[in-house]
């Protein structure tokens, strides 16, 4: 390598750096390195030598360092600084000597171990370029060509890199063969030893928006928005748009001209069906808009669960939930909220046995008759409590309760209330409960007798307690929501008249002081500000 002609390693470094679309700089430093440690096996590796190749001229000049050290404790890579000072007076410990020395023809073994050192060394930087090209490009479409199949997974030519298709992310039933042109979702990038994993998808929600963006101008100018994408790959999908022009239709602008935008997208999904949706702020209207072409007769929202029970007409039912209930997932998906699906014979059996319910708890309660009972519960009196301690106006306004009947209700409401409370006291006593946690403010006795069924029987134990543990909530666990039970549920307690309870009864305890108490609350209400 030496005897050739110097100029010849710069143009070797060039066209090595075009080829592989590398810094020149970096095939160059790969060809210092690898003259040096061929140059090592030379003089002996316990040597510190160094290759210099000139950037302009190409000549090669090699050198010997050693350190300047007060004490020499390694010859081979160290000197002393008197020794140093003698061949540069200026040396001070920490600075480097370096010996010229003269240039070796070197032998085939050495001009192996040279090669090998360069090849690894552009191979690495090839690599760092393919990351640093492609990481930027994650959540993009790219076109490629099929390189093979290998056990259902499909390795694409990206041009300037190497891309997978893993079998869960091509859309079922297609097949692909060597030399097909090919168009995924660019989904993540990954630095790896052997170099950068590109991961492509053909399944996922965010593909179909790109697709869309590409085939809608007003969507890729954002007059347009996708906000949700719901898709059953190959077969069914549901996107959400809305239009920030009010002169512009979003579903209109998507379809195109005879459905000619939406027909290219489902080309390329192969032939998946394709529903748009016009988005909403109002989740009822968006969830009503979602489980189209069903018609929904009624809704009703809990926001707290994220849950929606929605009523259709009893011939709309199996549309509403599709084929193996394609539509009522998708739907789901697509707005964020649980779905429940009844027809209006079950909403109504449900609502029938719901007012027999009631009406049996005030006739066996305030002993009254079941024309009462059945009074009391169609004006909207669901508890003993509503009723005994509700404005005395309300009951007056229902028709035919005069003044002297409604105190009676209220009288009959109260005393079965103070009974029940009793004995559900009586009970927590029985249970353990001590007199700490039943004189607590805020509780109820039937409050106190959930708690000590659950082991809460001092005030210490409910100190412990977690906001959630009392007034329930809802985690998300490999994706989806799941449903914590609450001990205090049942009574409507929220989260934050749990939380305020917690921190009284720690208050009281002498856990916390009111300057945390303080703290926490300004804690929470800039929180409550920041999400606003």
């Amino acid at each position: 390598m030496v005897s050739a002609n110097r100029l010849e390693l710069l143009q070797i470094a060039d066209a090595v750096a075009r080829e592989k679309l590398i810094d020149p700089g970096l095939v160059i430093e790969a060809m210092e390195d690898s003259l040096a440690k061929a140059a090592r096996s030379r003089y002996g590796a316990e040597y510190d030598i160094r290759a210099e190749i000139d950037r302009k001229t190409g000549e090669l000049r090699m050198s010997r360092a050693r350190e300047v050290v007060e004490e020499v404790e390694n010859h081979f890579t160290e000197i002393a600084l008197s020794e140093a000072r003698a061949m540069n007076p200026e040396a001070e410990p920490g600075d480097f000597i370096a010996e010229p020395l003269p240039t070796l023809e070197f032998g085939r073994i050495a001009a192996q171990t040279a090669k090998q050192v360069i090849v690894q060394k552009v191979r690495e930087a090839e690599r760092e370029r393919q990351y640093d090209e492609f990481k930027d490009r994650v959540g993009t479409i790219i076109n490629g060509v099929v390189k093979r199949v290998e056990y259902g997974n499909v390795i694409v030519d990206l041009g300037r890199g190497e891309g997978v298709i893993r079998r869960d992310q091509l859309i079922p039933r297609e097949m692909y063969r060597n030399g097909d042109r090919i168009r995924a979702f660019i989904r993540d990038v990954r630095a790896e030893t052997r170099g950068p994993q590109i991961f492509l998808s053909r399944t996922a929600p965010e593909f179909m928006s790109e697709l869309f963006k590409m085939e809608v101008p007003e969507i890729y100018d954002g007059v347009i928005e996708v906000k949700a994408v719901a898709r059953d790959p190959g077969s069914r999908a549901k996107i959400g748009v809305i239009s920030h022009d009010s002169s512009i239709d979003p579903v209109g602008a998507c379809v195109g001209m005879r459905g000619s935008r939406v027909q290219a997208v489902v080309s390329e999904l192969s032939g998946e069906k394709i529903d748009i949706i016009p988005w909403s702020e109002d989740p009822a209207t968006f969830i009503v808009n979602a489980l189209q072409p069903a018609e929904v007769a009624k809704v009703v929202l809990d926001e707290d669960a994220r849950r929606i029970e929605v009523v259709v007409p009893d011939e709309q039912l199996s549309l509403a939930i599709g084929r193996r209930g394609q539509n009522v997932r998708l739907a789901s998906q697509l707005t964020g909220w649980d779905i429940d699906i009844l027809t209006e014979e079950e909403e109504s059996a449900r609502r029938q046995a719901e007012f027999a319910e009631r009406t049996n708890l005030f006739m066996e309660t305030m002993n009254v008759d079941e024309f009462v009972a059945q009074l009391l519960v169609s004006e909207g009196f669901t508890t003993l409590e509503e009723v005994a301690y509700v404005e005395m106006d309300e009951l007056l306004s229902i028709e035919g309760v005069d003044e002297e009947t409604a105190e009676e209700l209220q009288a009959r409401a109260r005393e079965s209330l103070e009974e029940l409370n009793q004995q559900a006291l009586e009970k927590a006593r029985e249970l353990g409960v001590k007199d700490d946690l039943v004189e607590f403010e805020g509780l109820t006795p039937q409050m106190i007798l959930a708690l000590a069924q659950d082991g809460v029987l001092t005030l210490e134990d409910f100190a412990t307690c977690a906001d959630w543990e009392l007034a329930g909530g809802w985690t998300v666990v490999d994706g989806k929501r799941q449903k914590d039970d609450g001990v205090l549920e049942p009574f409507d307690v929220s989260l934050e008249e749990a939380q305020a309870m917690v921190m009284r009864a720690r208050l009281g305890l002498g856990w916390v002081t009111e300057e945390d108490l303080a703290a926490a609350e300004e804690g929470d209400a800039a929180e409550a500000e920041a999400e606003a």
